[in-house]
C-alpha cells in the first residue's frame, strides 16, 4: 500500500510539472497551498487556504481530482442560492416581463402552437425548394 501511494504521488507530481512546465514559478502563498495524503485507492489533496478536500487518482496516465461528496452538496446550494438571487435581481430590472423569471408549465397555448406549426412549415418548404433547385435534370423529389 506504501508502494502504491508513493507510485501515486510520483505520478501526480511528474504530471503536475509537466503540465505546468512553460509556466512561471508559483508565487509564495501557492507554494505550499496543497497538501497530499496517502488514502486507500489514491491520494487526498487538501486546499489549505479554503479547506476543500479533494480525492486524487491517476486515470489514463492523467491526475484526476474529484471533489468530496459534502462539498458537491455545498456547491449546488450555493448554485441554487444565487440562482434565486439571480432571478429576484432580474425581476427587479425596469422592463422585466414576469413570465420571463418565472418557469411555464403544461402544454403551449392554441397561438403558440400555431405560431411554431407555420415556422416549421416555412422551413420545410423552403428546404424542399432547394432541393428542387439543387436536384439534377430529369430526377424529381
Amino acid at each position: 500500500m506504501r508502494v502504491f501511494s508513493l507510485v501515486c504521488l510520483a505520478m501526480l507530481c511528474s504530471a503536475a510539472a509537466r503540465a505546468e512546465a512553460p509556466a512561471a514559478e508559483p508565487s509564495q502563498s501557492e507554494a505550499g497551498r496543497f497538501a497530499m495524503s496517502p488514502a486507500e485507492g489514491g491520494m487526498l489533496r487538501l486546499d489549505k487556504q479554503t479547506g476543500a478536500v479533494s480525492f486524487c487518482t491517476v486515470e489514463g496516465g492523467l491526475s484526476v481530482c474529484r471533489v468530496a461528496a459534502e462539498e458537491r452538496a455545498a456547491l449546488q446550494e450555493e448554485i441554487d442560492r444565487l440562482a434565486r438571487e439571480n432571478a429576484q435581481l432580474r425581476a427587479k430590472l425596469p422592463g422585466a416581463a414576469p413570465e420571463a423569471t418565472a418557469p411555464r408549465k403544461g402544454l403551449p397555448g392554441e397561438e403558440e402552437f400555431e405560431r411554431a406549426l407555420s415556422f416549421t412549415e416555412r422551413f420545410l418548404r423552403r428546404m424542399m425548394q432547394l432541393f428542387r433547385e439543387e436536384a439534377p435534370k430529369g430526377d424529381s423529389l
